[in-house]
């Protein structure tokens, strides 16, 4: 599998307005390409994923933001949940830039956050259920594996993600985890 060296970098308080556009871009982006203009999943600000989800993740005490960078330019970011006690890790938000799609930027930069934690024992993360390349990349590169759908038919004493509010985005994803040791 093709993985392009990318380099993570931290994000900071200067980064953090593009961040946020460009994760919205990138999943409004996939949308478009699955739906169309008339694409029923954007939420009234015309969003797949809110502004204020976005920040929920950022501002989340455990959690680590950084963008994936390559040949010095901004191509994307990571959001990661860390739990040092359980080892039980959650990659809340990975996106490459539309322009980077096809590139392996997106499977280097994950290789670079299996790098930075060796100590996981399991890797969570969920993504709608419309974005085909979502869901290729996680289970076809990446090694994860389907573990749930979450839609209205499926009651589960796991539910998906708090930071996700009921009005926002799809309420049909796929929970996929890994398991590393």
């Amino acid at each position: 599998m093709k993985a392009t060296k990318v380099t993570l970098i931290p994000l900071t308080p200067d980064d953090r307005e593009q961040f946020i556009l460009d994760n919205q871009w990138a999943f409004k982006h996939g949308a478009l390409l699955e739906f169309g203009e008339q694409d029923n999943h954007i939420n009234a600000e015309g969003e797949i994923i809110s502004r204020k989800t976005i920040e929920h993740c950022l501002d989340e005490p455990n959690n680590e933001a950084y963008c994936i960078v390559l040949n010095g330019k901004k191509v994307g970011g990571i959001v990661l949940k860390i739990d040092k006690e359980t080892k039980h890790n959650h990659l809340e938000i990975l996106f490459t830039i539309p322009e980077a799609h096809n590139k392996g930027i997106g499977y280097g930069a994950w290789k670079e956050v299996e790098a930075l934690h060796p100590e996981t024992k399991v890797w969570e993360t969920c993504t709608p259920y419309f974005d085909k390349r979502n869901i290729h990349f996680y289970v076809n590169k990446c090694g994860f594996h389907i573990v749930e759908f979450w839609c209205e038919y499926h009651t589960s004493n796991y539910a998906p993600p708090e930071e996700m509010p009921e009005d926002e985005g799809p309420d049909e994803m796929f929970r996929f985890i890994k398991v590393m040791q």
